[in-house]
């Protein structure tokens, strides 16, 4: 069953956020792309699974919201960005607030339209901008083509879509966010998922390096042969 589009201009209602849980329950993710793709849409599909199809121009919400994730009930906060990135001779022009945000989040939506080339050229540069910020290659990634439903208007073939993922070390997938919510949620919780297993590795490898190795008990043995020896080169 296809929910009901609105073409009208909508003003988005506040998403109520979630009340505030225990450190290291939250899982920060960021939507990032280009102009027009579509990204406030893909959260509002996720959190209310509505679909609006016009927004007023954004200025770069936080949403935040419990999400069922395996069993538990996670906070998941989503910083959705305004498109302003710019792309010149593949170098990619951002924002400080976009630079903060790039700090700030955990996991990744790289998201283009595939209405859109230019979009897609976004991408890359902004894969490359993240890694700098975060080095670790575990950060979780995600390239999403979006609108997959308009195909007469194609622009981007989903061939290089995944080529380029592949050179990135990414996950990709296309996405139709008016028609298939299932898929906008699955890549959402994907991405939930891959940050949360990424947080218990950490704190397991915090908790390692804080334990102080056992000093080892000296070998008796080895004392009395180091003794017996001294005393033998001072009698000579």
């Amino acid at each position: 069953m296809r929910l009901p589009s609105m073409s009208q201009p909508f003003l988005l209602a506040p998403i109520a956020e979630c009340p505030p849980g225990p450190p290291g329950a939250q899982v920060r993710l960021a939507v990032l792309g280009a102009p027009g793709v579509g990204k406030s849409a893909m959260i509002v599909r996720f959190l209310t699974k509505r679909f609006i199809g016009d927004y007023e121009p954004n200025t770069g919400n936080l949403y935040s919201r419990l999400v069922h994730l395996d069993g538990d009930d996670v906070a998941v906060q989503i910083q959705d960005t305004p498109g302003c990135i710019q792309v010149q001779e593949d170098c990619v022009q951002v924002l400080d607030s976009l630079s903060r945000c790039v700090k700030w989040a955990e996991g990744f939506l790289l998201v283009y339209s595939i209405t859109d080339y230019s979009s897609y050229q976004s991408i890359q540069p902004l894969y490359q901008h993240i890694r700098k910020v975060h080095p670790d290659a575990r950060t979780p990634i995600i390239i999403v083509g979006n609108k997959a439903d308009l195909l007469h208007a194609r622009q981007v073939q989903a061939k290089e879509g995944l080529q380029l993922a592949n050179e990135l070390g990414s996950l990709f997938l296309e996405i139709s966010t008016s028609e298939d919510s299932q898929g906008v949620c699955d890549v959402f919780q994907y991405l939930c998922k891959e940050v949360s297993k990424l947080q218990h590795a950490g704190s397991t490898d915090r908790r390692r390096s804080s334990i102080i190795p056992r000093p080892k008990s000296p070998n008796m043995q080895d004392l009395k042969r180091r003794f017996k020896q001294a005393l033998s080169s001072k009698v000579k």
